[in-house]
């Protein structure tokens, strides 16, 4: 059975203060801060956390396009074969992120990325926003598992 995780990430400014979230549900989440982020890393902080966190068959679902086409579409293939450069021959941005995140997704095998427009009244989309804000407004994470 695939488990389906919702991720997101919230930044005040950008840079600024950011937060991340990923939920199963509203029983089983996890969110996290960092004090001077962009919201790119903490989109791409959010999905690598849940594919940490979370074992066996995984859908991530984000409304970010950057996060779901990066796998989806393929992007990170080019830049290996470019030598860590996107399209335009420029540096990858975040790539230290990229690189053990896109990694542990090759490990793993058994991820696969769907994207949902954000603000749009999906109720597992609304509940990871709202805890990647509250993480980065707040500057302090938390965590719920069921049992």
């Amino acid at each position: 059975m695939t488990t389906v995780v919702y991720t997101d990430g919230a930044c005040s400014g950008n840079p600024g203060p950011g937060g991340w979230a990923w939920a199963v549900s509203e029983a089983h989440f996890a969110s996290g801060a960092a004090d001077h982020t962009t919201n790119q890393r903490m989109e791409i902080n959010a999905a690598y956390q849940a594919v940490l966190a979370l074992e066996g068959p995984l859908e991530v679902v984000s409304d970010s396009t950057y996060v779901v086409n990066c796998f989806r579409d393929g992007w990170w293939k080019g830049w290996h074969k470019r030598g860590w450069k996107n399209s335009q021959k420029k540096p990858v941005a975040n790539r230290d992120l990229w690189e053990p995140f896109i990694d542990l997704v090759n490990e793993r095998g058994d991820v696969k990325f769907r994207w949902v427009k954000g603000h749009s009244g999906d109720p597992m989309n609304d509940l990871v926003d709202e805890l990647a804000v509250a993480a980065g407004r707040d500057q302090m994470g938390q965590s719920k598992r069921p049992g």
